[in-house]
């Protein structure tokens, strides 16, 4: 898959609903990617993980900017989280490859994401 994007057929736009994501499976994946040391993989089975990190990334990615707009303009933590967003974009946009690399970077990625997202619903429910 090198060089190449995978298009997500979504035509109902659920990937961007506000559907509760499958968070456990997902944060068990990404503790057992970055626990790798010396993996040996076929270079398909790393693009499969990289792949199911890079849908979940979106997925939680679309919960930030949910959670980041519903605080006010002027809270700062509206505005770090949009320049964890604009990172976490330009790192999706990168094309995947079969290596344990990169799909380390897209478990660290998943979890950066993960820890915003945590944070800014602490504050919108206080903020409520």
């Amino acid at each position: 898959m090198s060089g190449a994007h995978t298009v997500l057929h979504d035509p109902h736009g659920l990937v961007d609903a506000e559907l509760p994501l499958d968070r456990a499976p997902h944060e068990a994946l990404v503790i057992a990617v970055l626990a790798w040391k010396n993996p040996d993989l076929a270079p398909r089975d790393y693009e499969q993980i990289a792949l199911q990190l890079t849908g979940h990334a979106r997925a939680v990615a679309a919960d930030v900017r949910r959670y980041a707009a519903a605080l006010p303009k002027n809270d700062g933590r509206g505005t770090l989280a949009e320049v964890i967003l604009r990172e976490a974009d330009g790192r999706l946009s990168t094309p995947l490859e079969g290596t344990a690399h990169c799909a380390q970077n897209r478990a660290r990625l998943v979890r950066a994401l993960y820890t915003r997202l945590d944070r800014l619903a602490e504050a919108v429910t206080a903020a409520r």
